[in-house]
This record gives C-alpha cells, structure tokens and sequence, in this order.
C-alpha cells in the first residue's frame, strides 16, 4: 500500500515542470492533457491499483491522496444525524438565517469516499454558491450494497424537505448535486422523488456520473488503461455495489434505462464530464436523454483532464477544474436565489 500512497503523494507535491521522463503506460493515446492530470496518470499507470488493495487499504489511500496541503474556504461545521443518516452540515462563515441547501453525494466507488476526501471540494461549493451544503455519510459497500446508500440518501433529501427550518436550512430552495458515483446516486434520488412525489429539487449537478452497467462504450475502449480509472477498476466498484444484474437494470442503479418517460419532469440539470474519462459517454448520454425527455440541460466536455478531475485535490489547479467548479457553483447560485 506504501507505494500506492507515496506515488499519489508525489503527484500533488511535484512540479511537472521538472519531469524529464514519462511513463509510457500513462495516456497511452498520447493525449493533450494538462500537465497535472499527464502527472497524475503516470502516477497511478502501475500496480498495486486501488481495486488490488480492497476495502481498508484502499480507504487508507483515498484519504491519503487528499491529504496534501491546499487552499480551503473557511465555513461553519456540523456533524448531526437526520432521518437516522449520519450527515455534516457546511454553511459559509458566519452565514445565518435560512440558507438554500446543496444536498451533495459522494464518489469515490460506493466503497471510499467521506467528509475528508470530499472536504474542500464541498466547501468551495457552500461559499461559491451562498448555501448550506448536507452531506450525507452514506453507508459503503461491500458491507451495505445496493440499494441502502441510494435509500439513505433519498431520506436525508426529504429529510430536509419536510423539517429543514429545524436546522436553519430553507425547504423551498433545495438542490443536489454529485460526482462519479455520487451522480449516479443524483440521478437515483431525482427519480425516485419523481415516483414518491417528493422532494422537490431547483437543480441536478452530475460530475462524470455513473450512469449505466456497461462496460463496452466507446469512452470504455478508448481509456481502458491508462486514464486512472480503468475498466478493470469500474468492473470491480460495481461487483462492490451490486453483482444481480436484475438489480443493475433497475434505473435507480442504472438511470440511463429510464424511459423518456420517466425522466420527463426532473430537475434541470448540469452534466460535466471530462475528455479523458471511461465514464465520458455515458454521462453525455444521460444528458442528451434528459434533453429528449424535455428536461433542461447544460452538458460540457472538458477537455485535456481524467475521472475525478474536479474532485482530486492534486488536479484543483488545472484549468478544466478550475472553470467546472466555477460553472456548477453559477448554476446551483442561479437555481437557489431564484
């Protein structure tokens, strides 16, 4: 596991400037990526993967990876149970009175992922968009498998529909927002409010979301290897979640199978993916069958980055994470002031 770590850690503390040799096993396309995301994909070409370490260890890494020094927003903590979910609340510094809400889903494979890793990532979002963000500590897999996280997430939304002026959140102004498998559990929560007739949400924000079982688009051929998050990788995350294919064709694991039908009246969205990215076609698919269903949507293609670009710390800098942060912070701005 030390080596793992040790090469992640060199990623956010090195200077690409400085690199004189390259990995040939990285970007084995020989992509135009940014420097940052060229550096990290070296780091991460070779064994022992995140899939090879298993659960505890690879929790270990992912925390770690996100350990470097970085530049956060200050913001107001608290860390609370609702609707039986353990949850953190980030506020702005000193904000008071009703705040809209963000309700943001965690990625990182429905096995890693917590308050940690996605910590400055959720903070830039809170004071970007003057909102509180809730951020539910769903339960991981393999011990909980689908479909507990996407029922606790789905709680703690309506949670703060039904009583969030307990907690100074205003009901009438909520979003949600996620990354990776995060957004695929996004769009699960928007569809199943949908079926159960509630909450009720302002916007939808995906970050190269999850949003179907399988593992032969042409973004899966093309970053097989190579990209960070490989095919391999993905495989294995969702062996964690839920190995029943009946379970993954349901559109609450899988919601690029809804019907135009049932996608018809969710939230408007904003789809993010990145160019280098094995989960690149399925989430501009999801967008465009959205857009079929009449539901406003923004997609965009950022080029030159990998999976996780906005996510990762050691990729805060590049320029596409600079400018995705920055447009979902004036989407979710715009729907929660309006």
């Amino acid at each position: 596991m030390y080596n793992l770590i040790a090469s992640y850690l060199l990623v956010i503390r090195f200077d690409t400037g400085n690199r004189k040799e390259k990995d040939m096993s990285a970007n084995p396309r020989n992509l135009a990526l940014e420097p940052a995301a060229q550096a990290f994909t070296e780091a991460t070409a070779n064994p022992p993967y995140l899939y090879d370490l298993g659960p505890v260890d690879g929790h270990k890494a992912v925390d770690e990876v996100q350990s470097g020094e970085i530049a956060k927003p200050e913001v107001d903590l608290e860390d609370t149970t609702l609707a039986d979910v353990p949850v953190r609340i980030l506020r702005p510094k000193g904000a008071t009175g009703p705040l809209p809400v963000i309700v943001y889903i965690h990625g990182a494979g429905w096995v890693f992922g917590n308050e940690h890793t996605h910590d400055r990532l959720v903070r830039e979002l809170a004071v970007g968009a003057n909102a509180a963000v809730v951020f539910p500590k769903y339960s991981l897999s393999p011990e909980a498998r689908y479909p507990v996280a996407i029922e606790q997430n789905y709680r703690v939304a309506q949670w703060v529909a039904e009583n969030g002026a307990e907690q100074d959140l205003d009901p009438s102004r909520i979003a949600i927002a996620g990354d990776s498998v995060g957004g695929n559990m996004t769009a699960a929560v928007t569809l199943m409010a949908k079926e159960r007739g509630g909450p009720s949400f302002k916007q939808q924000v995906l970050f190269y979301p999850v949003t179907d079982a399988n593992f032969d688009t042409a973004s899966y051929e093309e970053f097989a290897d190579g990209y960070f998050l490989s095919r391999t990788g993905m495989k294995w995350f969702w062996d964690q979640y839920t190995t029943s294919e009946k379970q993954r064709a349901e559109i609450t694991a899988s919601p690029l199978r809804a019907s135009v039908e049932q996608l018809a009246g969710l939230p408007p969205a904003l789809v993010i993916t990145g160019e280098a990215d094995v989960l690149r076609d399925e989430g501009e698919a999801y967008a465009a069958k959205l857009r079929q269903a009449g539901v406003p949507v923004t997609a965009v293609r950022y080029q030159g980055v990998i999976h996780d670009f906005v996510m990762l710390n050691a990729l805060r800098e590049t320029h596409a994470a600079d400018a995705a942060i920055a447009q979902a912070i004036t989407f979710l701005k715009r729907a929660l002031t309006a």
